[in-house]
């Protein structure tokens, strides 16, 4: 089956076995934004999450977590970051946005200086992050080997796992690095179900030490960065934000009669009864097609569905205060 349709019912599959949250396709490199694409990552509760869900749905800019704004006194915004303006600007707007941030106009006489504090302190929610590479047939492993040992290497989650259809035969393990998980997925073909088979658990990786991550290779060479401990928590914690504001349905469903929702594991997802299985329809489906039948595209609230299978919420209560009589200033 394609690694996409395969990515999804592993996704489903997870939200409905474990707690936290499940994402898909994030950033998981330091020194080269981007460098380094995981594709399902699992973040497993710490002991404030559902201090956390109270607060918003969405992402939380790292750059405003980061800042000196606390939930105390008001601090004048462009005294409390350490970057670049704009940067900060960006994200005291859209901490505002999110309501974790509120303005204080209290604070200051000078009507010209905004004045903000966190309208509730940033919470430990998160515990374990584990990393998963999806890869249903080894027989075309891509770069797959450098990718594990990259993840490896940096360590910047808790655990990295290697999923598969295939049949994993000890050439297979000898070629993956020891410290990687191994799992092997059965699909019931009767009712499309998943069971995981563990073939080798994933060993704890030291997200506290610092970490070595390869930006270039050349014949005989490789050239690294080391990352800090301090840059990897950084990481972590902008990993942590993103995966819990995105979740994993983040696909489509095309205006296509061929197409339908199904249900998978408790999901909804688009699956195509000409191809026989799940399809991505930003990337296969349209008229060029030849199974496209023209129909409209069926309603399907994605967000509404993970706010009903899982702990997020998709319009908290927020933490945000009200201060009597300046409701007017906005």
């Amino acid at each position: 089956m394609s690694e996409f349709a395969f990515e999804l019912e592993l996704c489903a599959h997870l939200e409905s076995r474990r707690e936290g949250i499940v994402a898909r396709q994030l950033g998981a490199s330091v020194a080269v934004p981007g460098g380094r694409i995981l594709d399902i990552v699992c973040v497993e509760p710490g002991p404030a999450f559902d201090e956390r869900v109270a607060i918003t749905s969405e992402s939380i800019p790292d750059a405003a977590i980061g800042s000196a704004v606390g939930t105390g006194r008001a601090r004048y915004w462009k005294d409390a970051f350490d970057c670049h303006p704009e940067r900060a600007r960006r994200a005291v707007d859209r901490a505002l946005e999110l309501g974790f941030f509120e303005r204080d106009h209290t604070a200051s006489a000078d009507a010209n200086r905004e004045y903000v504090r966190q309208t509730a302190r940033y919470p430990d929610w998160y515990d374990r992050l584990v990393g998963i590479e999806n890869k249903p047939d080894l027989d075309q492993p891509g770069d797959l080997e450098a990718q594990l040992r990259t993840d490896v290497s940096l360590a910047m989650v808790d655990a990295v796992v290697l999923a598969t259809e295939s049949y994993v035969t000890r050439a297979h393990l000898n070629r993956l690095p020891d410290e990687v998980g191994v799992w092997r997925v059965h699909r019931d073909d009767t009712d499309h179900s998943l069971e995981i088979e563990v073939i080798r658990e994933p060993a704890s990786l030291l997200v506290d030490q610092p970490g070595i991550e390869p930006l270039a290779f050349r014949p005989g060479r490789a050239d690294i960065e080391i990352v800090s401990p301090q840059a990897k928590a950084q990481a972590r914690r902008r990993l942590a934000e993103r995966a819990y504001g995105k979740g994993w349905r983040t696909y489509e469903f095309p205006a296509c009669g061929a197409c339908q929702p199904a249900d998978q594991s408790g999901a909804t997802l688009p699956y195509c009864a000409w191809a026989d299985r799940v399809v991505d329809a930003a990337a296969e489906c349209g008229p060029s097609c030849p199974g496209y039948e023209q129909a409209t595209a069926p309603a399907v609230e994605l967000e509404a569905e993970r706010d009903r299978q899982t702990a997020w919420e998709a319009d908290p209560d927020g933490t945000r205060r009200r201060q009597a009589g300046l409701d007017q200033f906005g």
